[in-house]
């Protein structure tokens, strides 16, 4: 099955463990990334705040080739889903004209996540799966942009979504509830304002482990960056010393299946998962 791939900006430096782990696993599920040619930035996180036209555009323009391709479009960055998302909705609207983009949809634009978590693709991993991650208490982390606004994403369960829950099941780990999920961690804020940074995720860190949670599972790199970097920082801060590793869905699919790249993405993770996952009897 082929799709087209739009990896955006930051699986091309700060999240090429994402990538790697992209690319690994995509092939175990009969799946080819035909990378979008001649693609550019989505503008995110910052266009849409300096110029509202440019940042309708740039999606837009992706949108445009994409379409040409002929084939659905798959995003792994919430970020990036989000802004796409808003630019088909732009230029199936009045302001599609200003845009100057050929665009006539018949194209899915797919988070990577539901893309991945089709009943299909659960089942097919399930028979898949040589090392299940047993014993694993983990909490799902959406974030807050591959489901909101639902009027621009199309999500009904943008509340309580659930095909994280699903997948980590089939996985062999123990998903805990908990009623942050879809919070926002602000990574938007990362640089501008790491004192609101500090708050949002120490608050995350708190909830996760009151729900029993030993690591948190997300599918936005952004997120990851936000929980795996700030932890030192944040521990120092409030006085606690937090250990909880940040695994990108699509690593955990490696585990479990076995992949013999799975530990190399790891390693690059600035909090170890190492201890976590042989403490588990996992690696």
């Amino acid at each position: 099955m082929k799709v087209t791939y739009y990896p955006g900006c930051s699986l091309e430096g700060t999240a090429m463990d994402y990538a790697a782990s992209i690319a690994g696993i995509a092939p175990l599920l009969d799946v080819e990334l035909v990378e979008l040619f001649d693609w550019n930035c989505c503008g995110a996180s910052s266009a849409h705040s300096l110029n509202h036209q440019l940042s309708l555009a740039l999606p837009a323009r992706n949108l445009g080739l994409a379409a040409k391709a002929g084939r659905d479009v798959v995003a792994p960055c919430a970020l990036c889903f989000n802004r796409l998302k808003t630019a088909e909705q732009a230029l199936q609207g009045p302001e599609g004209e200003k845009l100057g983009v050929a665009y006539e949809g018949g194209i899915k634009i797919w988070d990577l996540l539901d893309f991945f978590t089709q009943g299909p693709f659960l089942e097919a991993l399930a028979a898949k799966v040589v090392a299940p991650l047993l014993n694993l208490y983990a909490v799902p982390y959406y974030g807050c942009l591959v489901a909101r606004p639902p009027a621009v994403t199309g999500k009904t369960d943008y509340e309580n979504p659930q095909n994280m829950e699903r997948l980590l099941e089939v996985l062999g780990a123990t998903p805990l509830d908990w009623s942050f999920k879809t919070d926002c961690c602000g990574a938007g804020l990362a640089v501008a304002r790491p004192d609101i940074i500090d708050t949002l995720v120490q608050r995350l860190y708190e909830r996760a482990l009151a729900a029993g949670a030993e690591c948190l599972v997300v599918s936005c790199q952004m997120c990851q960056a936000n929980l795996d970097m700030s932890q030192e920082r944040i521990s120092q801060k409030f006085g606690k010393d937090y250990y909880l590793p940040v695994f990108y869905f699509t690593e955990l699919i490696g585990l479990a299946v076995g992949h013999p790249q799975a530990p190399r993405w790891l390693a690059q993770h600035l909090v170890d998962p190492m201890p976590l996952l042989k403490m588990k009897g996992l690696a």
